[in-house]
């Protein structure tokens, strides 16, 4: 029995991203070069990507559950920063929309990106998501938090995210910021592989072990960052 792996990537698409907008979408494109890698190394892994860039009036999924091996690059088309940042309603749909698809057997890594703060959502509030986010968590699925222009650790802990990191905002910056955090997901693969091949994915052991994994606070420990 293999492994289902769902990568979920939240991305800011608000009007202050323009600055960083291509180096965003390499960064993304980079990140799905990691998940094809993961598939390859780890076969007992099935791999799937849910891609939703977010602004004011627009939350899409521009992919959508769909195995690594039919995802495609994204296109400039598919991310146009503009107007504001609804975050929670963003996370809050997405999880919720993600959620329809997941077994208890499966593992799931959910990857926000913001260079700001939320200031736009009308569905959920911060106390909304920090009630979906437990709740997520206690059934194995791993948050992480990436922010610009704010305290990212902080901001995390209000939404009950233990893994946060804070980047700078610019060529440079986010391009760091996109190398860690796929060195950060390939260890995080590594440690699904390893579950796998002590316990069945199914067993009582094997769902403790990956609620251990989502529990976790070090997921962007690396020694690493000149990497």
């Amino acid at each position: 029995m293999k492994t289902r792996v769902f990568n979920l990537i939240i991305l800011d698409e608000s009007g202050s991203m323009s600055c960083i907008e291509r180096q965003a979408l390499t960064g993304v494109n980079e990140t799905l070069q990691t998940i094809r890698r993961a598939q390859e190394k780890y076969p007992e892994q099935e791999q799937y990507v849910t891609f939703v860039p977010f602004q004011t009036g627009s939350i899409k999924f521009v992919r959508d559950c769909e195995p690594i091996a039919n995802v495609k690059d994204l296109e400039p088309k598919d991310y146009n920063p503009g107007t504001c940042t609804p975050l929670y309603d963003a996370i809050g749909l997405s999880v919720n929309h993600l959620k329809k698809n997941v077994a208890e057997t499966d593992s799931v890594l959910v990857t926000i990106i913001t260079d700001g703060y939320e200031n736009d959502s009308h569905e959920f509030s911060s106390k909304d998501i920090s009630r979906i986010v437990e709740e997520m968590k206690s059934k194995g699925w791993l948050f992480t938090y990436i922010g610009a222009n704010q305290d990212a650790i902080e901001v995390a802990k209000t939404m009950n995210i233990k893994n946060a990191m804070n980047f700078v905002q610019d060529e440079a910056g986010t391009r760091r910021m996109f190398a860690k955090e796929r060195r950060s997901r390939g260890r995080f693969m590594e440690a699904l592989s390893c579950i796998s091949h002590c316990y069945a994915p199914s067993s009582k052991e094997a769902q403790e072990q990956r609620r251990n994994l989502a529990d976790s606070d070090n997921f962007f420990a690396d020694d690493d960052d000149n990497a």
